[in-house]
């Protein structure tokens, strides 16, 4: 398995890059701290902004990040490196995120609305996925990525397919005019950088789904992106749409960071929608190997639309909310059987990279055997309480 340095898990322009993050503090302070990184430095600017959804909210956001007092903490390589190792007691990354709802946007890319339509067809057997592969193929008969989304081409794509029994909910989705926007995770409860990620028991048929995820401030402002993990189960959302919640949130199930990078005038939205996406999985127990890349210019939703579906008079986020904004990377290369394709083994090392942002990087275990989550919004503020910062 190859070692990947901790310089090539930060933005390839960091001394530019306005960098917010959050780590845990070990005793004394015994909590977690908002920082941010300045020069390759780390510095805890808590007292400023007590938690991420506070800076955002703040038309002085970038300011605060570049110049509030702080305590430095170290450099960002070290405490990178120290997260990856793991030693307890010691300083820690956290996911950039606390009390922000966490959304998620699901088939915005043509791939992996043909995957969705799969697992639904193969009522999440993922033996039987080859083969309904080739039917689905073969009745769309069109590049999905090419229609335009709600219009009459779209309407007519969709009578055919109904005619021949081939519509499916997925669709709707993805060439209709609403997106699909779900709850992924609760407040407090995302992992970061370094941190296990974990599988539901059950499942058998699972894998990573690698995005840039949007942070949006409370006014519905994108404020910065980062990078995500949507732990995805195949069979379990395969067997009914309705199994969506039991699929996606689960214990370390949702993967945010390494940190958030503010937009500015060398970071912006326009960087975003240009974006390469890589992916690469390292089996631990058997040599496997995945490589991937998605491209964010094949989206089939603007990510500003799709933060305009989630936040606006029809519904608000008093505290700001972070947003997945989909994959088009659903894993078929064969690992275990022929044309069973991919699948996860405990141990998995998932590596999520794109220059702008660096890497996100996690082991996969299951969720019943990581650390339980302990530490939500009441332990927050608690926390935050106690130590005078609020």
């Amino acid at each position: 398995m190859p070692t990947l340095s901790v310089s090539a898990c930060l933005p390839e322009d960091v001394s530019d890059a306005v960098l917010i993050g959050r780590v845990w503090r070990p005793a004394p302070v015994d909590g977690p701290a908002v920082v941010a990184v300045r020069n390759g430095e780390v510095f805890d600017i808590t007292r400023a902004a007590p938690t991420t959804a506070d800076l955002f909210d703040r038309d002085d956001a970038l300011s605060i990040a570049r110049n509030a007092e702080g305590e430095r903490l170290g450099t960002v390589q070290d405490l990178l490196q120290a997260t990856l190792d793991g030693k307890p007691g010691a300083l820690r990354l956290l996911a950039p995120c606390d009390v922000q709802a966490v959304k998620a946007c699901g088939v915005t890319f043509a791939v992996s609305l043909l995957e969705r339509v799969i697992e639904e067809q193969a009522g999440g057997d993922a033996s039987r996925a080859q083969e309904v592969r080739d039917t689905i193929n073969k009745l769309i008969g069109a590049d999905l990525s090419k229609i335009q989304l709600g219009s009459e081409s779209a309407a007519k794509l969709k009578a055919e397919l109904e005619r021949r029994d081939a519509w499916s909910q997925y669709m709707e989705v993805d060439i209709g005019p609403d997106a699909e926007v779900f709850s992924k995770s609760q407040p407090m409860s995302s992992v970061g950088f370094g941190a296990d990620v974990g599988l539901y028991p059950t499942s058998k048929w699972n894998n990573p789904e690698p995005e840039i995820v949007l942070a949006v401030n409370a006014l519905g402002e994108i404020v910065g992106a980062t990078l995500g993990n949507d732990v995805n189960l195949r069979d379990i959302e395969g067997r009914s749409a309705l199994l969506l919640g039991k699929a996606k949130d689960n214990n370390s199930s949702c993967s945010i960071g390494p940190f958030v990078r503010l937009f500015d005038e060398r970071f912006t939205l326009d960087t975003v929608r240009s974006a390469s996406l890589s992916l690469r999985i390292d089996g631990a127990d058997d040599g496997f190997v995945l490589e991937g890349v998605s491209h964010m210019s094949e989206i089939s939703r603007d990510p500003a639309d799709l933060v305009s579906q989630t936040h606006g008079k029809h519904h608000q986020y008093p505290d700001g909310f972070m947003l997945f904004l989909g994959t088009m990377f659903s894993p078929i290369k064969d690992r275990d059987t022929a044309g069973g394709g991919f699948t996860h083994h405990l141990g998995d090392v998932v590596t999520i990279s794109t220059p702008s942002l660096g890497a996100l990087v996690n082991t996969v275990k299951l969720s019943t055997e990581i650390e339980p989550w302990k530490f939500g919004v009441r332990a927050l503020y608690g926390n935050l309480a106690k130590r005078g910062v609020i």
